[in-house]
């Protein structure tokens, strides 16, 4: 299995601080981080996928590989699949997507959903959700439901709160029923390289384009992803300066041992 850290290029025009910033959260927490991360994520390699050149050299000062690619792309998988081209990976190589704005993501996780996809011949992507049990984040559209089928496949992404209970809902919404298949999508990915070859050249699906997630251009092309359902709720990714502050205040104290898995 291969590991991307992968573009931190929606932080770039924001307010926040450089994107650089979120490799040095504080300098005794990073250092030896690369493999310490491989080990617990079961990863072979990880490499840094950047369109940003200050990422790049923060990410090479901190010891990880590091490479440089265009600044146009749509999607964080297009991005990905451009570092897989360039870094010649063969196609049955498992490429997890791990975005720089989730730093507190545990490497178990990481591995999980590769050896899902591994477990999965059929599928060409897979990802991780957890049960919803908060009716404030079932009803936010800034959290992404998925609908599994019987097998554990995705059957559909979205932004809406789906499935809907229309009986329950109908009577009031500040509580969930007993039994709702609602969860919530964790945005990880796993790829097999043959798949991100052919990714760039698939159409954007209308779909894709208002519910504003790309993982629903594979469904529409009849690509499968397997979805791994976890317990509890992933720590927060870093969205805002408040979120930033919060992670170096965790790595000053030294909360990258369990953050980071060994540090």
């Amino acid at each position: 299995m291969h590991l991307f850290t992968c573009s931190l290029s929606c932080l770039l025009t924001s307010s926040l601080a450089p994107c650089r910033d979120l490799y040095r959260p504080h300098p005794r927490a990073l250092r030896g981080q690369p493999p310490a991360g491989q080990a617990a994520a079961g990863a072979d390699r990880i490499v840094v996928a950047t369109d940003d050149e200050r990422i790049r050299a923060a990410a090479r000062q901190h010891g990880f590989d590091a490479i440089l690619t265009r600044a146009d792309h749509a999607t964080g998988t297009d991005r990905l699949a451009e570092a897989a081209l360039a870094l010649k990976l063969d196609d049955k190589v498992i490429v997890v997507n791990v975005q720089g704005d989730e730093p507190l993501l545990e490497p178990t996780l990481i591995r999980e959903v590769a050896d899902e996809l591994r477990a999965h011949a059929d599928a060409s992507m897979a990802t991780a959700c957890h049960p919803i049990d908060d009716p404030e984040e079932a009803f936010n559209p800034n959290v992404v439901k998925v609908v599994l089928d019987h097998a554990g496949y995705a059957m559909y992404f979205s932004r809406a709160t789906i499935p809907w209970a229309r009986d329950a809902f109908a009577a009031k919404r500040d509580k969930l029923p007993p039994g709702l298949p609602l969860y919530r999508h964790y945005g990880l990915y796993a790829y097999r390289v043959g798949f991100l070859r052919n990714y760039p050249s698939l159409a954007s699906a209308q779909i894709e384009r208002f519910e504003a997630l790309e993982q629903l251009r594979a469904l529409w092309h009849g690509h499968r992803i397997v979805v791994r359902i976890t317990k509890g709720t992933p720590a927060p990714g870093v969205d805002t300066q408040e979120d930033l502050d919060r992670v170096r205040a965790l790595y000053a104290a030294d909360g990258a041992s369990r953050a980071l898995k060994g540090k």
